[in-house]
């Protein structure tokens, strides 16, 4: 049974929608309604619908600002406009939103049934794909070019050959197009699949993954053990419109559809192919933050500053290692390494061996708390533990325990700095906030640019910080301006309308209203400025 909202300005239409319309017969079920596209927006954001089924005119907010917003919150939302209006520029705007169904008033509601059975089959057919389990066979093509790509890199100078036959090998696969821009940009993106932490990552996973990004940007995807990889290329501008709803989309649709948690690590962009692997190694670097549970989505860029750290450490304790320092706790540190010691007091790790680890671990940790906490960390840490080499077993586990130390020491400096770096962007963002209501123009897009990360990561960074969610910090703060200028001022409304960041005079009551509980001017009247 799918989930609708149901938004239109005209009760008597919105009413009959929702009570001639056989929704259960047809397989759906009205959550909730608005008369406006602000409650709309409210709606979807709140009850996270399947459908939402909307007049394109309504007050405060259109339907096509309405589907641009639903957008940047909740991608996943199939969205089908009712209009008045024969106009097609109307619907030359919503098809960039992916709109699934676009229909002229009046309408019948054994119109409206005929057109909400095909609305269902879209849906249908896009959850079925999602979930399929059949494979395809252009994989292998896309592998071939993909696996050399992202796991053997380009040693050495890239050549102007290399470039070329790397550009060839794009176009084939589907990577570019013959009229794409020379600016194109790529992304790695990695995606796993899980349910109660047993992985459901699968080669039929790569198509759902597929399904969502041929509507944004360019791309190829393979399968790995455990994850699916991807490149994305798009303009630079292009990662900046979808990159962070590419995201939201597919976390979304593996646990609407699917019923699993889906966990997405995205690296910085780089102007050159050859240069996938690094982004490859920086994806996964993301991912490996998922540990700590606060996210779905990691963008390398919001956990770790500064360029990628070149540094191929391919054993696997140096990778389980780097991966709790990121996202563990100081308890699973103290097992893993408590197990790493039983091994070398029982032989089973030669002492040599357990020396190069040691040396190799401690060069991972300084690694991550350098990208993550910055030098200033790492010149604490190195004037509190000093470790040298050592080849007998005893003496190496009398450094290895002060590897311990060393590890713990190192992530609680990352967790502080961590906590340090979310506050500081938090209190950045609510700076321009502060400082910026006025501008209507002002989002969690805006301002997640304006302090260089991701929307995803800003927004759960504030609703973690403050409680509150970005457009309630920021109406809160327009009302008490408004308030402060409707008690203190004789301006007139329009003009404080105006002051306090809303365009429309009547959408400014109706959020002043809603707020508190009175008009602008029964505000007045109480204050005696009337």
């Amino acid at each position: 049974m799918y989930t609708v909202v149901v938004a239109d300005d005209e009760e008597e239409i919105r009413r009959g929608i929702i009570k001639k319309v056989r929704w259960e017969e047809l397989g759906f079920r009205v959550v909730g309604d608005a008369e406006n596209g602000v409650e709309a927006l409210e709606l979807v954001e709140k009850l996270e619908p399947d459908l939402l089924l909307t007049d394109i005119r309504m007050p405060f907010m259109s339907g096509i600002e309405l589907a641009r917003q639903v957008r940047e919150i909740r991608p996943t939302v199939q969205i089908a406009f009712l209009s008045g209006f024969d106009d097609f520029s109307y619907a030359q705007q919503a098809i960039q939103y992916n709109i699934i169904s676009y229909m002229l008033k009046p309408i019948s509601s054994q119109e409206l049934e005929e057109e909400l059975k095909n609305i269902k089959e879209i849906i249908d057919r896009k959850f079925e794909e999602f979930a399929s389990k059949e494979s395809v066979q252009d994989r292998l093509d896309k592998s071939e070019f993909m696996l050399p790509l992202l796991l053997e890199g380009y040693q050495g100078k890239v050549t102007e050959e290399v470039k070329e036959e790397l550009r060839r090998n794009a176009l084939s696969c589907g990577l570019l197009g013959s009229s794409d821009p020379e600016v194109y940009r790529y992304v790695v993106m990695v995606t796993s699949i899980s349910d109660q932490g047993k992985d459901h990552t699968t080669r039929a996973s790569v198509q759902a993954i597929d399904m969502i990004l041929k509507k944004y940007v360019r791309s190829v995807s393979c399968y790995m053990p455990g994850r699916v990889v991807s490149i994305l290329s798009a303009t630079e501008g292009g990662f900046q419109k979808y990159l962070h709803i590419i995201v939201d989309e597919i976390v979304q649709s593996v646990a609407r559809i699917i019923k699993m948690q889906g966990t997405v690590g995205v690296s910085r962009s780089t102007d050159c192919l050859a240069e996938c692997r690094e982004c490859y190694l920086e994806a996964m670097e993301a991912l490996s933050y998922s540990r700590q549970r606060e996210s779905n989505v990691h963008f390398i860029a919001d956990e770790e500053r500064g360029g990628y750290v070149s540094q191929d450490i391919t054993e696997n304790t140096i990778s389980q290692m780097e991966e709790l320092l990121r996202g563990g706790s100081t308890e699973e540190i103290r097992g893993f390494l408590q197990d790493f010691t039983v091994k070398i007091a029982s032989g089973e790790i030669a002492p040599a061996v357990a020396d190069f680890l040691l040396t190799q671990m401690t060069a991972a940790t300084y690694k991550v708390l350098y990208t993550v906490a910055g030098e200033g960390a790492v010149e604490h840490l190195q004037e509190n533990f000093q470790l040298t080499s050592h080849n007998l077993v005893e003496q190496i586990m009398d450094s290895y325990e002060k590897y311990i130390s060393l590890c713990i020491g190192a992530k609680e400096l990352i967790s502080e700095q961590r906590k340090k770096s979310g506050e500081v962007l938090c209190e950045r963002a609510l700076k321009l906030i502060e400082t910026h209501y006025s501008d209507p123009e002002l989002s969690i897009v805006s301002v997640s640019a304006e302090i260089a990360v991701s929307p995803n990561y800003l927004s759960a960074l504030i609703k973690k910080t403050t409680g509150h969610t970005f457009v309630e910090i920021l109406t809160a703060r327009r009302i008490e301006k408004a308030t402060e200028l409707l008690t203190c001022t004789a301006k007139k409304i329009r003009e404080i309308t105006e002051e306090c960041g809303y365009r429309d005079q009547h959408y400014f009551s109706y959020c002043f209203k809603k707020a508190t509980g009175m008009s602008p001017n029964q505000c007045r009247k109480e204050k005696g400025m009337a």
